[in-house]
């Protein structure tokens, strides 16, 4: 959609846009106030500004609507179109399942929560070893991680969704 477009969207339809970026009300709310957008820079920049920081509590509902990594985000929804194209391009033979299997499964007993990480632009490989990595975090800097990786999902969606 052109930045022109979305700049004109009543608030509704523009929440339909920016929801599937990440359901996140404030942040959605804070992007369709800040409107009209003089570019797509603009855009991106403030919704990086409105998502620093996210609130514990706002991560954890975000959470809510990412499947794991290297599972198929399930429905037909906007969110989970997205989540299958920025995995589609990771190796899922059946020895990287397990080993995404056994990664899930142990950040999960230590934080939790579903480990989330923009997938996009990185390999199998990549992804496994940042999840280990990841594990050694202590609580505070794991969320803060987390808030980052969200971000990132966000504009990066943010920036497919809307052009100049």
């Amino acid at each position: 959609m052109e930045l022109a477009v979305f700049n004109s969207l009543d608030n509704s339809e523009a929440a339909d846009v920016l929801r599937p970026c990440i359901d996140i009300d404030r942040w959605v709310n804070e992007l369709i106030a800040a409107r009209p957008f003089t570019d797509v820079s603009d855009l991106t920049q403030a919704a990086e500004r409105s998502a620093n920081p996210f609130t514990a509590q706002e991560i954890e509902a975000a959470l809510a609507h990412h499947p794991r990594i290297g599972e198929r985000a399930a429905g037909e929804s906007a969110e989970a179109k997205l989540s299958r194209n920025e995995q589609a391009a990771l190796n899922l033979d059946e020895d990287v399942n397990a080993r995404l299997i056994e990664a899930n499964r142990a950040y999960e007993e230590r934080f939790s929560r579903v480990f989330l990480i923009r997938a996009a632009g990185r390999t199998t490989e990549e992804i496994l070893a940042e999840c280990q990595r990841r594990l050694g975090n202590d609580d505070d800097t794991e969320l803060r991680e987390v808030a980052e990786q969200l971000r990132a999902i966000a504009v990066l969606r943010l920036s497919s969704a809307v052009q100049n």
